[in-house]
């Protein structure tokens, strides 16, 4: 608008309104921008708040700074161009020359030729006040006093160069080096821009001061973490063994978590978007054993979207016992990084492998659903284990609690009874196949022991 606009006005009406023009202009390109900008600025859009990171809200900030900056060498400039027109004015009306005012608004430049054969031309260039003008003490022009010289500049690139580095000095010192005159438009813009430099200043340095905090403030969470978990240890007196493997879990967890509570972040979405997380999160889950043909009907789908709702996030160190012989089965573990293994059945756990399998298995064995279709749960049978699961790294896993697998079982019962989805528990379960292929040799041993009597007996019998 500027370079299309202003050369044609300059042509037509005089430089004077060619100005006015111009000045117009830029508070009609502001105005509607700073409208906008300024709710941005502050954390906000036109569709709610906006949650930007903390280099994202330093680049912000900074490039505020420097469109300020813009703003205020582009005000100072043509406010200096104002001053000048105005000296040029107050000299044409004490000199009394005859059309000195065409004088000033001169256009392009090409009506010089125009004004040499009027008598008042050579008048006017020998004018004192008019070439007082251009210096320094012959107008009070305050702060605008290199605007003047500016002016005379005819490379663009220079004089929008110097103007945009005036800004940026005049808010880092706050107009400090700059002393107005009696003009009170003068002074009103020096007050605006000791505002404006104080306003970004403490804008700057508050934002600064979050962004420094953001980048330690994980490490400040895990500092105070692990001295409350410290003084927690000191308080219960617990034996160095056990405070250095809770030191060791803590840490684990702190890596796998990065410390981020993602239960209460999923709590405040929505429920769609909760689900279609967790579908992304757990998609690994179709690709265990036992849940790999439960996604093939949608049935499936709903039964694995109801498992995928009830995981819960866990760490375990190296050496920590998951299963013990003889204790009960509590829960179903999902390993999801890390390695297993199985003492008493011999069965390597890895990466996609599940530990307490058999605890979906006996919850749908050992239920049953009555006319009205509530479950029945026949008291005192609890799931007791026949071995020990070790982790031998740090593993990360979801568990699955054996609550939550008998709510499962007792809402899709009639599902999980058919054949199929019992074939897929079963005997794509590592543990059962070890259990069937241990019973098996139990079964043939003891058969192979009767065969070897009964052929004793014959023996003994032929004999006599």
């Amino acid at each position: 608008m500027i370079l299309v606009v202003l050369p044609m006005s300059l042509g037509s009406s005089g430089a004077n309104y060619a100005k006015n023009l111009l000045r117009t202009a830029v508070l009609v390109q502001y105005i509607p921008r700073l409208y906008r900008f300024l709710p941005f600025l502050a954390g906000q859009s036109s569709s709610g708040f906006i949650f930007e990171s903390a280099w994202t809200n330093f680049v912000i900030n900074l490039l505020t700074f420097v469109l300020s900056g813009h703003v205020v060498g582009s005000c100072w400039y043509l406010f200096g161009l104002q001053r000048v027109n105005q000296c040029l004015r107050d000299a044409c009306h004490d000199s009394k020359i005859d059309k000195c005012m065409d004088f000033i608004d001169c256009g392009h430049g090409d009506k010089i030729g125009d004004f040499m054969p009027l008598p008042g031309w050579p008048l006017w260039k020998s004018n004192e006040n008019a070439s007082a003008c251009f210096s320094d003490d012959g107008f009070p022009y305050g702060i605008y006093t290199q605007a003047v010289n500016l002016t005379t500049k005819h490379s663009i690139l220079t004089r929008y160069t110097y103007s945009l580095f005036w800004g940026f000095q005049q808010i880092s010192t706050l107009a400090g080096n700059q002393t107005p005159s009696y003009f009170l438009w003068e002074v009103i813009f020096t007050m605006a821009i000791i505002g404006l430099g104080l306003l970004l200043f403490a804008l700057l340095i508050g934002n600064m001061q979050n962004f420094l905090q953001a980048l330690g403030r994980r490490r400040l969470e895990m500092s105070l973490r692990r001295r409350d978990v410290e003084q927690w240890m000191s308080h219960r007196r617990l034996p160095e063994y056990l405070r250095r493997q809770v030191r060791q879990a803590e840490r684990y967890n702190w890596a796998a978590t990065r410390g981020v509570n993602e239960e209460m972040l999923m709590e405040n979405l929505p429920e769609d978007l909760q689900r279609e997380i967790r579908r992304h999160l757990f998609k690994f889950i179709k690709n265990i054993h036992i849940f790999s043909k439960m996604g093939d009907s949608k049935m499936g789908d709903t039964i694995l979207d109801a498992i995928c709702e009830r995981l819960r996030q866990k760490t375990y160190i190296m050496g920590s016992k998951i299963l013990c012989h003889g204790g009960l089965i509590e829960k179903m573990v999902f390993i999801v990084r890390g390695k297993m293994s199985s003492i008493g059945v011999a069965t390597p756990l890895g990466e996609w492998d599940v530990c307490g399998e058999e605890l979906l298995a006996w919850c749908i064995e050992n239920s049953s659903v009555n006319k009205d279709g509530k479950k029945i749960r026949f008291p005192g049978q609890r799931l007791l284990s026949n071995r020990d699961v070790v982790c031998l790294t740090n593993v990360e896993a979801f568990i699955l609690r054996a609550a939550d697998i008998e709510e499962v079982t007792g809402i899709f019962s009639r599902f999980l009874r058919n054949p199929k989805v019992q074939g897929a528990i079963r005997y794509q379960s590592p543990y059962w196949r070890t259990f069937a292929a241990t019973r098996i040799q139990v079964v043939w041993r003891y058969r192979k022991k009767c065969l070897s009597r009964a052929d004793t007996s014959n023996t003994q019998f032929n004999s006599l």
